[in-house]
């Protein structure tokens, strides 16, 4: 018996007993909507989550520290040597200091007679090939590489995307609503004030100013020359919106000339700090913190634990976060999942209790089916493929329900407004609909996504129900004596 006849004989049976069906059916339906439904709502929680994380930061990025907490016991010095361990490991894309010698005191200055004055906040020696890696963005210009000399005391930087408003008018008193700036502000007609200082025409310079031992005040001047703005963007570091980044090379050249204008050394990032009546042992003359970029958010647990093992017990990523977030959608949807599944065992009890009952009525038709010579095999086949049909019907109705139920889900809103809400506040049920631990609706995604491979497995997983619950009525009905059979009224 070929599989297209199995098939006809099936679907005729199925369509004999209309009624039958769809009660067996609708259990089916019921199960599949269900499981779909939940899992689509935990994928979309999964995808609120990683996309509120990743506003709060890279979750590829691991944050390294150069302190311990204790009263004894060294860490790893953190330096050059250091940075080449970290990216010699498998899962590392990129690693760079974000050294900042809070040490030196200086400003920025531009216009004539250095009327405008920036602080020298948010500024940092980075490794600008790493920053690339870590997908920083520039709206404009280019990456400062590292044989670039633009001739002595010249240094190349690259600014935050509001950088240009940091600059104050020294002229202006402090207690002046002119003294000062900012982005976004407008004229009484609405036009953006552009800022004081023009950074890419305008000459800046850099004043060091450090008091040696006797207490005389020595400077020295460097020119910055912007290279290219960042887009902002403060989950990857807070420069990009206003601060400045210059190579590692730079900062340790600025650091060197603030020492000599001192006559004393820098010891911003050693020595020991008290925090809190606990002892924070920071390591002497190594960069204060370093930033990892792993090539998947999948191994950044491995990588994080191996920089633990190295010795660098201060650690921050995203790892633990998501882990917790992943934990509470699971933990939701195998509660609710589990609910799922009793509709769809209830569903299996009932195509079993329908092929039995099926088995009954057609006793005489399989006596003569035997008779003839069918194949026990066969006979068997039939009532199987007969109860796969039932799961797989109800599995794709199900789809079908749950693709309608998604749609509708995700345009809840739009629906309620279309046709007229009535003053219906739905913040409570999207608010209810985010109790799995997800944000739903919370950062503009979807409430519920269906991929295709969910589609599939549910289909698949609908029909296999349909077949094991039909095993136990083939069985039997192969094992029915054929002249019994061909008796039974």
């Amino acid at each position: 018996m070929k599989i297209s006849d199995l098939l006809r004989f099936s679907t005729d049976s199925l369509r004999r007993r209309k009624g039958r069906t769809a009660l067996t059916v609708i259990g089916v339906v019921v199960g599949t909507f269900a499981i779909i439904v939940l899992i689509s709502l935990g994928i979309a929680s999964n995808a609120q989550n990683e996309a509120m994380l990743q506003s709060w930061g890279d979750l590829t990025q691991i944050q390294i520290y150069n302190y311990s907490y204790g009263a004894a016991g060294d860490i790893p010095k953190l330096d050059d040597e250091m940075l080449e361990t970290f990216r010699s490991h498998e899962h590392v894309v990129a690693a760079t200091p974000f050294y900042s010698s809070n040490s030196i005191n200086g400003n920025v200055y531009a216009g004539k007679g250095d009327r405008y004055e920036a602080y020298l906040w948010d500024c940092y020696g980075v490794d600008m090939n790493a920053l690339e890696a870590m997908e920083f963005q520039l709206q404009s210009g280019n990456w400062i590489a590292d044989d670039v000399n633009l001739g002595k005391k010249k240094i190349p930087v690259l600014v935050g995307a509001n950088f240009a408003y940091q600059f104050q008018d020294t002229r202006k008193s402090y207690n002046s609503g002119k003294r000062q700036r900012w982005a976004g502000q407008t004229d009484s007609l609405g036009n953006p004030i552009p800022p004081f200082v023009d950074i890419s025409k305008d000459k800046l310079t850099l004043k060091l100013t450090a008091y040696d031992t006797n207490g005389n005040e020595k400077t020295s001047e460097f020119q910055l020359v912007v290279m290219g703005t960042f887009v902002s963007d403060t989950s990857k570091h807070y420069f990009t919106e206003s601060g400045i980044a210059m190579r590692v090379s730079d900062m340790k050249l600025l650091e060197k000339e603030y020492q000599r204008l001192s006559g004393k050394k820098n010891n911003s990032s050693g020595g020991v700090m008290i925090s809190n009546g606990t002892v924070m042992r920071e390591q002497d003359n190594g960069y204060q913190e370093v930033y990892v970029k792993v090539d998947d958010v999948e191994n950044v647990g491995e990588v994080e634990e191996w920089i633990h093992d190295i010795g660098y017990e201060q650690t921050n990523s995203m790892t633990q976060i998501r882990e917790e977030m992943q934990a509470s959608v699971v933990k939701s949807q195998l509660i609710l999942g589990g609910t799922a599944a009793i509709s769809l065992f209830v569903a299996a009890l009932n195509i079993a209790n329908t092929m039995m009952m099926s088995i009954y009525e057609r006793t005489k038709e399989i006596g003569v089916m035997k008779v003839l010579g069918c194949e026990v095999g066969k006979i068997r086949n039939m009532f199987l493929v007969e109860a796969g049909c039932l799961g797989l019907l109800g599995g794709i109705i199900g789809v079908a329900l749950s693709y309608a139920a998604s749609a509708i889900l995700n345009n809840l809103g739009t629906i309620v407004a279309l046709f007229g809400g009535g003053g219906v506040d739905l913040s409570g049920l999207l608010g209810s609909l985010g109790s799995m631990g997800g944000m739903y609706g919370g950062m503009g995604g979807p409430i519920s996504i269906i991929p295709p491979w969910l589609m599939l497995a549910a289909l698949v997983f609908a029909t296999l129900v349909g077949l094991v619950a039909g095993i136990l009525p083939a069985n039997k009905a192969v094992k029915i004596s054929a002249l019994e059979a061909i008796r039974h009224e």
